[in-house]
């Protein structure tokens, strides 16, 4: 029997995230008869822990907080024991391997940049492999940007998650890649589909443009806020569901109940499965400063929902402007003008719709599971 190539994978966590469903389609779809995948977990935590693949090997270094104590006092101190060991193995990688990895694996993969310093400071003797999704051209944080950038040179291969992504970085920086390729995240479009009819969903505000995304302040959701204060101001009757949880929940709930929209400006947190909410939608609006490659557009324009975007990261190499969506500049303006187009106009967003039954077929994930395929296969025989 051929040996198989050993894989290890290694992310912080599960929660719900564009990187953490990248790392479960590989899981699900790279051919079992050529990789050994196991996947490496700081912390067994979040929503999609429970998605991974039942034939995947799980090895996870903590538990996550859904399997600690309600009492709080006992909580507290499991997360500080918790902290401990984990600083512990970040600063001794050899006591890590010696407890938890004693399989020969051939590559290592850091699939997001929370991931490099744990691949780049293993000790294991392997080709490591790192994925890149992250446009740096909206962080204003240039020690952060400058390090994600040289920490990327140090992997014997990186995947760029859009075309832009890494050419960004060459734009910007003046940094080239060779050991580099641009694969695109999959789009499971049957599967979204499917989900979406899971159950029913009633807004009680019409129409609806619904949104997904990590709350955090580069997702654009406060100036968002504002655009759908002013279209409101100015007459336009609409509301807005926003799918997602994170840091920025409690600043916008406060921003909502000042601009008086708390009941049309609808917050409805990390939702396991969120298709339900969109496919209900009239419309979707992505208000984003900065994206790379997002799933979400995909996954929307397979429910057939009309999409305003902003022009952002690899957004252009998903949508064809004003044929299966619309591009804006991230700015109230412009947001703004996109959203009153499709409150005003509603042959615009009815040709979008018949547009995107044909244009999905632009999502090719068997392509994206070769490409990443040859890629692993390549670097096994570089470490031959």
């Amino acid at each position: 029997m051929k040996q198989k190539i050993k894989i290890l994978f290694r992310h912080r966590s599960m929660e719900m995230g564009g990187v953490e469903k990248v790392i479960l389609d590989m899981l699900e779809n790279l051919p079992k008869d050529i990789f050994d995948i196991t996947l490496l977990l700081t912390i067994y935590q979040g929503e999609l822990r429970t998605a991974i693949p039942k034939d995947i090997k799980v090895i996870a270094i903590q538990q996550g907080r859904e399997d600690m104590s309600q009492n709080l006092i006992i909580r507290y101190f499991q997360l500080i024991k918790r902290g401990f060991v984990l600083g512990y193995y970040r600063r001794f990688p050899k006591a890590l391997q010696k407890k938890y990895l004693i399989d020969d694996f051939h590559l290592e993969v850091a699939p997001g940049y929370s991931d490099f310093d744990s691949v780049l400071n293993s000790p294991l003797k392997t080709r490591k492999i790192g994925w890149f999704h992250t446009d740096v051209s909206y962080d204003p944080n240039q020690k952060r940007v400058l390090s994600r950038i040289n920490k990327l040179k140090q992997f014997d291969w990186v995947i760029f998650g859009s075309r832009q992504t890494r050419q960004v970085i060459k734009d910007l920086y003046k940094v080239d890649y060779p050991n580099s390729s641009v694969i695109y995240n999959a789009i499971k479009i049957d599967e979204v589909q499917k989900k979406s009819a899971e159950f029913p969903v009633e807004y009680d505000i019409r129409p609806v443009f619904s949104s997904m995304g990590r709350l955090h302040s580069r997702k654009g959701y406060h100036t968002l806020m504002k655009i759908h204060k002013k279209l409101l101001d100015d007459g336009f009757l609409h509301s807005i569901a926003v799918i997602g949880g994170g840091g920025e929940m409690e600043n916008l709930k406060k921003q909502a109940k000042e601009l008086n929209v708390e009941k049309s400006f609808l917050l409805l947190d990390t939702q396991l499965n969120p298709y339900p909410y969109i496919i209900n939608s009239d419309y979707f609006i992505l208000p984003s400063e900065s994206e790379s490659y997002p799933l979400t557009i995909g996954e929307v324009m397979g429910l057939y929902i009309p999409i305003v975007s902003t022009n952002v990261g690899g957004i252009p190499e998903m949508i064809d402007d004003q044929v299966d969506g619309i591009l804006v500049e991230p700015t109230e303006k412009q947001i703004y003008a996109g959203m009153k187009m499709f409150l005003t106009n509603p042959d615009i967003p009815a040709k979008i719709k018949k547009n995107q039954k044909t244009s999905i077929e632009k999502f090719d994930n068997q392509k994206i599971y070769d490409e990443v395929t040859s890629v692993f296969l390549k670097q096994f025989d570089l470490k031959r």
